[in-house]
């Protein structure tokens, strides 16, 4: 069959809209893409200051996890704490099996920075304010902190328990002798 030419140059001129379509959604999903890799992380101050605003919004958000890793079925709590306050973040337990520390009085926590949909007060966890993960990235890892023995420390503690040991076998010594105390 022969097409004509009007119809060969409508198809022409199609093909060219679709590419142009195909193209231009490809280059706004790539600037998108970039715009939330290199997003500056949001402090917690600002989150809670403004609640209203980043309301149901994707966020960054850096800091130490913290505190217990609570595991509930698939998916966990964790503690993030950027230095002012810490954030509950809800996240599946399958982008977790990075982080090794949590901050404690032992432990220095792994720095991590969190990108997630921001819930000013989450419905499906009882109006807390929190972040729903769709992506961990693990910045540094924690490490044990070592406490030194503090010697000046140690010396008084002897001290004080020899002076209460000598006190103990001098009314010891004293009540053996029928002496009183003062």
């Amino acid at each position: 069959m022969y097409k004509s030419k009007t119809q060969s140059a409508k198809y022409k001129v199609k093909a060219r809209n679709l590419k142009f379509y195909v193209l231009s959604s490809s280059f706004a999903l790539f600037a998108l893409h970039l715009a939330l890799c290199f997003a500056q992380p949001i402090s917690s101050t600002e989150l809670i200051k403004d609640a209203k605003q980043y309301d149901g919004k994707m966020v960054a958000y850096q800091g130490e996890v913290v505190g217990d890793i609570m595991i509930r079925g698939k998916c966990a709590w964790l503690s993030v704490n950027d230095g002012s306050n810490a954030i509950g973040i809800w996240v599946d337990t399958k982008l977790i099996k990075d982080i090794l520390h949590t901050g404690s009085y032992k432990e220095k926590g792994d720095l991590v920075e969190i990108k997630g949909e921001f819930n000013r007060s989450c419905f499906e966890h009882g109006g807390d304010l929190d972040i729903h993960t769709q992506s961990i990235d693990k910045i540094s890892s924690g490490r044990e902190i070592s406490q030194a023995l503090n010697i000046k420390a140690l010396h008084f503690a002897l001290g004080l328990f020899y002076a209460v040991f000598l006190l103990f076998l001098l009314k010891l010594w004293r009540s053996k002798r029928g002496v009183p105390l003062l």
